[in-house]
């Protein structure tokens, strides 16, 4: 694999002067309005709308029980939920055959025959897919270290991933649903994965779903993001927005009252300097009294988190 990081990545795909919205083609992939799950008394989701548009490379982030897993699997027709959901202009439920000919999926539980040898799960694939490229396939292979005679049993977990993407790269698909595909890989594997799934995979027309728990890994790749917590969508829009409206603020010692009286509406403590953010704040005001950057989106989440339970609170 090409070591690059995947900022680097994206300015190859798009040019530094562009992100990846401006390529965006009109066509409306998924569309959720009012969509619920409940387990007994508690909601996994809660009124969830989201429309996405065809090229949108569309990261879920929240903690744990947020409903970011719950939603990608009704996406993908595996379980029922309450309101509407089109996918492809499919019923996820009620046309799940035909939608899985246009989709693609990696999950954290995601498994292939372990007593089957690479070649046989290709040769297999190959069979029943009719948009899956096996020269395609191989040639990603050839630039890993996988074996297409070892079986699946000897393969580490890193690899048999690597082998799930070359093959879910190989299937000419409109949408591809990852839900912590990288979940139990190294650093550096973690790394090849989205390096390859953009240079491999991303053409500007397919879409792509991701939830991770390591955000700061992804934020190169997308171009939107959702918050969510407790089942609902805390906050959602474009990577491209987020950077305008959302700024950083580490101001100069002698500026900290300053900076405070431009109402910032959060503050974090980093390496024993305070650090602010800022929504909506001309950032011509903000230079004048520190450094100013947009904030990574690990960061803004923590922050809009917070900002959400004081307001709940009052």
């Amino acid at each position: 694999f090409k070591q690059k990081t995947a900022y680097e990545i994206r300015l190859s795909l798009v040019g530094s002067e562009m992100c990846i919205r401006d390529r965006m083609c009109s066509d409306l992939v998924i569309k959720a309005t009012g969509v619920k799950k409940s387990y007994e008394d508690n909601y996994a989701l809660d009124g969830i709308d989201i429309e996405v548009n065809s090229g949108q490379i569309l990261g879920f982030i929240g903690p744990n029980g947020a409903g970011k897993s719950t939603f990608l699997q009704s996406v993908l027709g595996l379980i029922n939920t309450e309101g509407n959901l089109e996918v492809l202009g499919l019923d996820p439920r009620k046309d799940r055959h035909k939608l899985l000919k246009e989709v693609c999926s990696i999950t954290d539980v995601a498994v292939l025959p372990k007593w089957m040898t690479v070649d046989q799960v290709l040769n297999y694939v190959d069979g029943v897919h009719p948009g899956f490229d096996l020269k395609k396939c191989l040639t990603i292979l050839s630039r890993t270290n996988i074996k297409r005679s070892s079986k699946i049993k000897t393969l580490s977990r890193g690899m048999v991933v690597q082998l799930h993407l070359s093959i879910v790269m190989s299937i000419d698909a409109k949408l591809l649903v990852l839900d912590e595909p990288t979940l139990g890989l190294d650093l550096v594997y973690r790394k090849e994965f989205y390096s390859q799934l953009i240079e491999d995979y991303y053409d500007g027309d397919k879409t792509i779903l991701i939830s991770t728990h390591q955000v700061e890994e992804i934020e190169g790749v997308l171009s939107d993001a959702i918050f969510m917590n407790q089942g609902r969508i805390v906050m959602q829009d474009s990577i491209e927005s987020i950077n305008k409206k959302f700024l950083e603020l580490r101001p100069t010692q002698d500026s900290i009252e300053k900076a405070k009286s431009l109402r910032p509406i959060h503050s974090r403590m980093e390496l024993g300097r305070e650090v602010f953010l800022y929504e909506d704040t001309e950032q011509d005001k903000l230079s004048e009294i520190g450094e100013v950057r947009p904030p990574v989106i690990a960061d803004l989440f923590m922050a809009i988190m917070e900002k959400t339970r004081k307001g709940s609170e009052t």
